[in-house]
């Protein structure tokens, strides 16, 4: 019998078999047990070390859960056969790095956020008492795993509201609810294939831009010209898909006419397996003229995909976005994509159902188009004011924020680096093109939904102190 000089030490706190499993893991590691040792049996290592057979049973069966050793029918237990090396290399001390200091968030007087919403006329007290409402016992089973496209009455109530607001034609089985613009834009990457050629609005929103390079897409950056995403430019790069934002153009901010809807319709028809991604981000704050029908009402040939979110109407953490998926890509979806589960809170779903269903989320709406219009109003005021013709408005029809095209000898750096000094945060263009041309105009993004009325004007008045050369 493998002598086993090992005595028990009752005052450590672990259990026997630990200490024995311990014993011989170690004896093996060093050496002194070699490969192809037998392993005293159970019943003479019990009276050798006066334990019962259990708890040597337990030690075995955990050396040979890891490996260390092997059992043989009818023969016994043996040790295996290992690269040592592995474990007698010359040991070197873990890699220590300097812990950085935290640096304190930068305080701001203003910061013009197009991420930020107007929080202060979010409805608190319903939105508290219908989360309640999801939370009761009889409601229990929204603590469950539910359909992979969302909870149905959700989804009836968003094909109701796009049909109505948006011209959006769509049953609720075309929806599919999902966490956040880029899990949707993954998603829909997958059910479309990533062999076709995918395009977007150069400058386009930069976080769609990474998600189509994460799926390993070959995408290309198509300019804009007056109207939106430029025809030409589209058929010259061969593409299958493109994504707009026909209602506001992110950044830039123009809405797409009907006449520029209409040809890019026509694109997506010459060709059998051609589809535009209609992002109707902010699609429900207008303030002129009246909305134009989306891209996807227009369509008579199912090749129009529409996306929207909550972000901006309701809350961003909620992470809730949809699409609308035309037949071909729903069949697609059913036949090879229905084994991956919904990514938003039932909870949330339930709650933002019955937000809908009792009214309060067009009261909601209306309030908020009310909110905005008369903020963006006091913006561009601020800016003829304040800034006069140092700067250009671009895209004050809709959405919440605008660009200023800046007329001046300073880089766009250099213009967010003054603002800094005056404590006023400004946000960079530059990170939503595709291709840069650091020679042309600076243009800036400001956003106003979360700011108040008087933050609006000390920061303009902020900025013209900022830029004064």
């Amino acid at each position: 019998m493998l002598e086993v000089t090992f005595t028990f030490d009752e005052a450590s706190g672990e259990s026997l078999y630990i200490q024995l499993y311990s014993y011989f893991k170690q004896e093996i590691l060093q050496g002194n047990v070699l490969p192809g040792a037998k392993l005293p049996s159970k019943r003479k290592l019990s009276l050798h070390l006066g334990i019962s057979q259990n708890t040597i049973e337990t030690a075995y069966d955990q050396l040979m859960a890891e490996g260390y050793v092997d059992s043989l029918p009818r023969k016994g237990i043996f040790v295996k056969e290992m690269d040592f090396d592995l474990f007698h290399r010359e040991k070197t001390d873990p890699v220590i790095y300097d812990k950085q200091p935290k640096k304190e968030p930068e305080q701001y007087c203003v910061d013009f956020s197009h991420g930020n919403i107007a929080l202060e006329h979010f409805p608190f007290s319903i939105w508290r008492k219908l989360t309640i409402n999801s939370l009761y016992e009889d409601q229990s089973s929204y603590f469950l795993n539910g359909e992979r496209q969302g909870e149905l009455p959700l989804r009836e109530e968003i094909a109701s509201y796009l049909y109505q607001s948006r011209g959006v034609k769509c049953s609720a089985d075309q929806i599919i609810i999902g966490a956040g613009t880029q899990y949707i834009i993954g998603l829909l990457t997958m059910i479309i294939g990533r062999d076709s050629i995918y395009s977007m609005e150069d400058p386009g929103y930069h976080r769609t831009r990474e998600a189509f390079k994460d799926q390993g897409v070959m995408l290309r950056p198509i300019s804009l010209d007056s109207d939106g995403i430029y025809m030409e430019e589209l058929y010259a790069s061969k593409a299958d898909i493109t994504y707009v934002t026909p209602s506001h153009q992110f950044p830039k901010g123009m809405v797409m006419p009907i006449t520029r809807r209409m040809e890019l319709l026509k694109w997506a028809a010459e060709k059998p397996g051609r589809y535009i991604i209609e992002d109707d981000y902010d699609g429900e704050f207008r303030y002129k003229g009246k909305p134009i029908p989306s891209l996807q009402g227009l369509d008579q040939n199912g090749n129009v995909i529409y996306l929207g979110t909550f972000s901006k109407s309701l809350i961003p953490s909620i992470r809730m976005n949809y699409m609308v998926l035309p037949q071909s890509l729903l069949d697609q979806y059913n036949q090879h994509f229905m084994i991956y589960k919904q990514t938003v809170s039932r909870l949330h779903q339930h709650t933002l159902w019955q937000f809908m269903a009792k009214g309060y989320w067009e009261r909601h709406l209306n309030k908020m188009r009310t909110i905005y219009r008369k903020k963006q109003h006091i913006l561009i005021n601020a800016v003829e004011k304040d800034l006069g013709s140092r700067v250009s408005v671009i895209g004050e029809d809709a959405g919440l924020h605008i660009l200023l095209k800046v007329h001046s000898d300073l880089s766009e750096k250099e213009l967010i680096e003054k603002a800094r000094e005056f404590k006023v945060k400004v946000y960079p263009t530059s990170v939503y093109y595709g291709k840069y041309d650091s020679k042309r105009e600076p243009m800036l993004l400001l956003g106003f939904g979360g700011l108040t009325e008087n933050e609006i004007e000390e920061g303009i008045r902020l900025l013209k102190g900022a830029w004064e050369c």
